[in-house]
């Protein structure tokens, strides 16, 4: 009888790991956005808090009812790279860079490349950027890339690079050895990775060889652009248009305007720039989202960053569903294949071997 009885016991529970392991995952609830921190915080907070209800809605349209989405802003590059690693986000609005450094093959997926109109402005000669005119883009042409440009402003070492270059000379490694450089995190493209590869094209030495203590760490371009206008930066780096994010700011007396005379097209010059860049992603994770929720995923972006429907409630540069990518700059997506971004992982290993 005992016997009996341990046979039906351990049938139950072999009937039961059974049932356990061919079971259904639980349905997934909640939907994590993170965020880099590229912009000036206030501009990002506000930008992407429209977005929960805007992407549960649209989701919804498509198969997947979320009961919540959460947006997150990282607070660093690398951070929101490691938790798209984990796990912990499903999506990340990320750089190239960070893509590179961070994916593996199976952790996460780049989902959506950027698209941004071109700039009026896109020569590889610094000399041509400065004439002192605001630098427009045309919506109408999109491209999937953008450049990094060195800015220098109005310290005496500035003024000093932007003479040479003018001038039609060229800046010497000897040159930078006593300019304050403002650089972004380590993974990001037009902040750290793309400058780097040019100074080891041009002088054989990356952005680490500088002597540490001219290397300025910033968070975000608005701290980049705060930097030059208050000279504690000779010289940084930043994606070709940030300056015309920053344009108001520059000349502004209000709380956190930069109080600058004359306009930032007038005040600072561009002295490096570099190769093309792939735009940057939207990325997701492969241990939460699967290939069906992915392509849910990259359908609404691309209807929410074309959808001109007003906002319920609009705020400063945020008035139709649309513009709450303006914080990234991004004007359109498109379907994106992980080997876009293999040139990112070859220019990753140069300025960050492992």
């Amino acid at each position: 009888m005992i016997k009996k009885i341990a046979l039906l016991v351990l049938t139950f529970v072999f009937v039961l790991g059974l049932a356990s392991c061919t079971a259904e995952p639980a349905e997934k609830t909640n939907l994590s956005v993170f965020f880099v921190p590229s912009r000036d915080n206030a501009t990002l907070v506000q930008g992407i808090s429209f977005l929960p209800a805007l992407l549960k809605a649209e989701l919804a349209e498509l198969g997947y009812d979320f009961e919540t989405v959460s947006v997150y802003v990282g607070t660093t590059y690398e951070a929101v790279g490691e938790a798209l690693d984990a796990g912990t986000a499903d999506i990340g609005f990320i750089p190239g860079g960070t893509y590179a450094v961070y994916s593996d093959g199976e952790n996460m997926d780049v989902a959506l490349t950027a698209t941004r109109g071109g700039l009026s402005k896109d020569s590889a000669v610094a000399k041509d950027w400065n004439d002192g005119l605001a630098t427009t883009s045309d919506t109408a042409n999109q491209v999937n890339f953008y450049r990094s440009i060195g800015i220098v402003g109005q310290t005496t070492k500035g003024r000093e690079l932007a003479a040479i270059i003018n001038g039609g000379g060229n800046i010497t490694w000897d040159d930078l050895q006593d300019a304050k450089i403002g650089v972004q995190s380590v993974t990001s493209s037009s902040g750290r990775v793309y400058p780097s590869l040019l100074f080891k094209a041009l002088y054989g030495f990356t952005l680490s060889d500088i002597p540490t203590a001219n290397l300025i760490a910033l968070s975000g371009y608005g701290a980049a652009a705060s930097a030059l206008a208050s000279g504690s930066v000779d010289l940084a780096f930043g994606y070709a248009d940030f300056r015309r994010d920053y344009a108001t700011l520059w000349t502004s007396d209000a709380e956190g305007g930069y109080n600058q005379d004359n306009t930032i097209w007038e005040d600072t010059d561009v002295v490096f720039v570099t190769d093309k860049i792939y735009n940057d992603t939207i990325t997701v994770s492969k241990k939460t989202v699967d290939d069906d929720l992915q392509a849910a995923i990259e359908q609404a972006f691309i209807n929410l960053v074309s959808d001109a429907t007003a906002l319920a409630k609009p705020a400063g540069m945020f008035a139709m569903v649309k513009d709450i990518f303006k914080v990234y700059s991004h004007e359109g997506y498109v379907v994106a294949d992980d080997s876009d971004y293999d040139l990112e992982r070859e220019a990753a290993a140069i300025v960050n071997p492992s």
